[in-house]
């Protein structure tokens, strides 16, 4: 039996392209900023989202960290969305290494905040308050399933927090999802904000690494923070490699996941007890959730059982992921297994 893995499209592996290119990768040392190979890619990275510069970093997590640690001082505040990935997903480091005051305002289900609650949530000048100095997006949104935040919001969003003095950062993980949801340049969606980050390793199916752009002044600051956490690599163009072979031919077919992804949540809607929200799939995330009539540990355990891998979390619901590893006939399968499920569990 084929096992199905849509825990997350960071399980994809590298392409044939990519391991070669890895292999043949010219090399130096980056730390000197001697590496032609990362030097190649954080040009490429910088350019496609419009940006003076960018620094590679092992992560999303490293480059949002070093977000923070870039834009803020220790005691400033932060505002993001109250289901953000830097909130939920980030270990706290932030909080922990940049001495900084994390403030939520309500994500709704397309991953917006209210522009009031935001503004509602800048401190005003007060010797008693936390300087609120930086404001945190993500799109497209994790844990909205998905969700896609528009060129327009993300410019007015942008526009108001300016007008306070906030930096503004845009956690652009699946930002070429978002771009391709669109039909639109992911540079549109990074014009107005202050920096932004991008990874390599989930659709885009490069094994490890992310990019972080901004102006080459940022840039230069990030770089230096990148190094204090122990984020300096040697010869980096090794991975590097991949990931201009990622951003040069990979973002072209992630319309195919974000088909096979609307093409799982129509199919799971058609199946009793299952619950899903198909007008809501705008890219490769589905949220769904289990029958309310079967124990959830149950539904786990038969789902691993018939080879497939999906996220829990947490209640009834569970997130499914398409990638490049997931066919459309992969789909077919899975609905099939879950429905024979669902039919004999109720």
């Amino acid at each position: 039996m084929k096992i199905i893995d849509m825990r997350s499209d960071t399980i994809t592996l590298p392409t044939e392209k990519m391991r070669r290119a890895m292999y043949e990768a010219e090399l130096g040392d980056d730390v000197y900023g001697e590496d032609p190979t990362v030097n190649e890619l954080e040009q490429l990275a910088a350019s496609m989202l419009k940006k003076e510069a960018a620094l590679f970093t092992s992560s999303g997590t490293m480059s949002n960290l070093l977000v923070v640690l870039t834009h803020t001082h220790p005691g400033d505040e932060v505002i993001l969305g109250s289901e953000a990935h830097i909130f939920w997903y980030e270990v706290g480091g932030a909080a922990t290494l940049g001495g900084v005051v994390m403030r939520t305002v309500a994500n709704d289900e397309y991953g917006q905040m209210d522009l009031d609650a935001v503004e509602g949530a800048i401190r005003p000048k007060n010797i008693h308050y936390p300087q609120t100095s930086l404001l945190c997006l993500e799109n497209t949104h994790n844990r909205c399933g998905g969700a896609v935040l528009t060129p327009d919001y993300t410019s007015t969003i942008s526009d108001l927090a300016h007008a306070h003095d906030l930096r503004v950062h845009l956690d652009g993980a699946r930002i070429f999802n978002a771009a391709v949801a669109l039909d639109i340049l992911a540079s549109e969606l990074a014009k107005p904000v202050d920096s932004v980050c991008l990874c390599l390793s989930k659709g885009l199916s490069a094994p490890v690494g992310s990019l972080l752009c901004g102006t080459g002044e940022f840039v230069e600051r990030a770089r230096k923070w990148r190094k204090m956490v122990g984020g300096g690599m040697r010869q980096a163009g090794v991975i590097a490699a991949a990931g201009i072979v990622a951003l040069r031919d990979m973002v072209s077919r992630l319309a195919e996941d974000h088909a096979n992804a609307k093409r799982l949540a129509y199919g799971l809607s058609h199946i009793p007890g299952i619950t899903v929200w198909p007008e809501r799939t705008q890219t490769n995330i589905v949220m769904f959730e289990s029958p309310t009539d079967v124990l959830v540990s149950e539904f786990i355990r038969q789902l691993d059982m018939r080879g497939i891998k999906v996220g829990y979390r947490g209640g009834l619901r569970f997130r499914a992921v398409t990638h490049r590893m997931v066919t459309e006939a992969d789909i077919d399968e899975v609905l099939e297994r879950i429905s024979q499920l669902v039919r004999e569990l109720s």
